[in-house]
Parts: structure tokens; sequence; C-alpha cells
């Protein structure tokens, strides 16, 4: 017999990007009733009217049934889900906002991939330290925007020390298209899906100096990202299996090799000799890849891991070093044994 349907319940989204209409998309056609908080008063008028985002998700439009508002009180008013799917730098004035509204019962989801620079902080740790320390759940993996909008089949993991709001988040999301699995290692989770960015970034670099087809190099690039950032979330607590599930080598894979990718085009653009601020100013959305290379530097500085790759990257990035030059230094770094003991 199938498994019985989920109860409907009023969910909060916070956040109208590209991923924010995905998952309100996608709620709602699960029959949820769906609030969209969109922080900036005109774009919310604008979406509410026009219910589509031509410049960051073309060819979409919100269901009818959406209520879309510039009120984030009102958004979280007696909501049994909130949803955070901001950019991750704006994840902790919105948990701020909301701390003294949201109902105790609420299960809290953060759908965003980063570490905040300052303090080296999880996108749950961020929420959870402004509301009261509450349970964060940490729902990521394999999920660009433009797939999950159009019904493309989906496989996510929900991950949180605290499992029955893994299993309230799985029992929410989960659809005939979008399967979500539930983890407790939500360091690992949230580590290897904010992590695997910066690989990304090298692989567009890669490609922007015109090795597009060189699966070699790519294969050898995404299987020696993957083992650094690995080597980090284990010194940090994480499980190294973790980083050979769908927030690790399966977001790995779609970051690195997607048309979709933010970062990976941040990479091939700095790559072909842009300058980064130039590529930053000519996108509509977000690549986090680009802060959380500077807050894994810090984190592998502080627990003493060598992450070649990252550090590759951020010299390109932020001190304009020639790709193909940070390239052959990497390929001529001085040999040593593919496991670490």
């Amino acid at each position: 017999m199938p498994p019985t349907p989920p109860a409907k319940q009023v969910v909060a989204v916070l956040g109208a990007g590209s991923w924010g209409i995905a998952i309100a998309r996608l709620l709602d056609s699960a029959g949820n009733s769906v609030r969209l908080w969109e922080f900036d008063p005109k774009a919310a008028a604008s979406l509410a009217s026009s219910r589509t985002l031509p410049d960051k998700l073309p060819g979409i439009d919100l269901q009818p049934s959406i209520e879309v508002t510039n009120d984030i009180s009102l958004a979280v008013n007696d909501a049994s889900a909130i949803l955070f799917v901001t950019p991750s730098s704006a994840i902790r004035p919105t948990a701020h906002a909301i701390s003294a509204s949201v109902s105790p019962d609420a299960i809290v989801v953060s759908l965003a991939k980063g570490i905040e620079i300052d303090t080296g902080l999880r996108m749950t740790q961020i929420i959870a330290s402004e509301m009261q320390g509450r349970p964060v759940v940490a729902l990521v993996g394999p999920s660009h925007a433009e797939e999950v909008a159009r019904g493309i089949p989906t496989a996510v993991v929900a991950a949180s020390e605290h499992l029955a709001s893994a299993t309230r988040t799985q029992d929410l999301f989960s659809t005939e298209r979008f399967r979500v699995y539930t983890s407790e290692d939500t360091i690992g989770v949230e580590l290897a899906a904010a992590l695997k960015n910066i690989v990304a970034i090298a692989a567009g670099i890669v490609d922007g100096l015109g090795y597009e087809s060189a699966d070699n190099l790519k294969g050898a690039l995404m299987t020696r990202g993957l083992a650094e950032i690995t080597r980090l979330g284990v010194k940090m607590g994480a499980k190294a299996e973790t980083f050979a599930g769908l927030s690790g080598v399966g977001d790995l894979i779609t970051t690195c090799l997607s048309r979709h990718s933010r970062n990976r085009h941040v990479g091939e653009q700095v790559g072909r000799g842009r300058l980064l601020n130039d590529v930053l100013a000519s996108m509509t959305m977000v690549a986090e890849g680009v802060n959380t290379t500077k807050a894994a530097l810090r984190l592998a500085e502080i627990h003493q891991v060598d992450m070649p790759i990252a550090r590759a990257v951020s010299t390109v990035l932020f001190e304009g070093r020639p790709a193909g030059q940070v390239l052959r230094d990497l390929m001529t770094r001085p040999p040593q044994p593919e496991i670490r003991r």
C-alpha cells in the first residue's frame, strides 16, 4: 500500500529568489498553504502581481494559491514550518527578525548553503543562536531550483541532531518527485553542501582555461576536492561517510558539471580572465562559494587542515593570480600518498 500522505500545513518560505519559488511551488502542489516572503517591498508587489521571476527562473509561474508578502510577521504567524531560503548573508538578520514570532511547535528548516565568514558558523547554528537554541534542520543536496521547479525527480537529505525534526521535514517535503532522506550528522551535511561550492568554482576555472572536455582533469579535481573538504569536515566533528552521500558527492557532481551552477559560472568567467567583481556585478543570483572560500580557509587554519584546491581558488579570486599558473602549481606540488593516515 502507498504511504499515507502527510497532513497539510501552513508553511512560511522566507526568501523569494529562484530556490524559494521552486520550494513554494513544490509545497503548494502537495496541498499545503504557502506564504512566500520577499524582503524588498517593490519586488514583493511585482511578484504578487506578475507571479513570475523571469530574470532568475524564466518560464515558471507561481500558483495563484501561493500568498506573496513583504510582511515577515504575517508570513510566519501560526506557520507549522518555517523555511529559510535566503542567501546565507541574510540568514542571521532574518532569524533575528522572527525569533519572537515563531510558534514553539513549528519546525525550522535551513535550505541555505554557506558558512559565516566572521564566526565560522554553519547556517543551522546561526539560526539556532538567534532563536533561543531551538532545533533547526538542514535540507540540502543536489537540487537546482530550475529542475525542482519543473518537477524533475530530485533527492535530498534532511539533517538534524533532533531526529524528530528531521523526520517531520522528511514528511513535509516528500512527494513522488522529491525524495528526502534523513541524517543526524548536521555538521557533515552542512559542511559538505557549503564546501563543495569551492570545488565547483575550481571546476569552472578549469573550463574557463579551455579544458571543458578534459574529463581526466575534471575527475581528478572533483576527487581531490572531495578529499580535502572531507578532511576539514572530519576535523570539525563530521562523519567521513556523509561526504559520500547526497550532500557530498551528489551535490559536488551536480554543482561542478551543471550549466545551472552559479559557482561553476563564476569560476569559468574568472578562468577566462574576467575580474571577480565584474563577474559578480553581472549576476542576478548569489554564488555562495565566493564567501565560503574565505570562511573555509580560516577554518582550515584553525583546524590545521591542508586544503590546496581551496587555497588555489582563493589566490585566483582574491589575489588575481593567473589561473593557468595556479593550475600548474597544483600539478607540481611535492608527491604524496593518495590516502593520508
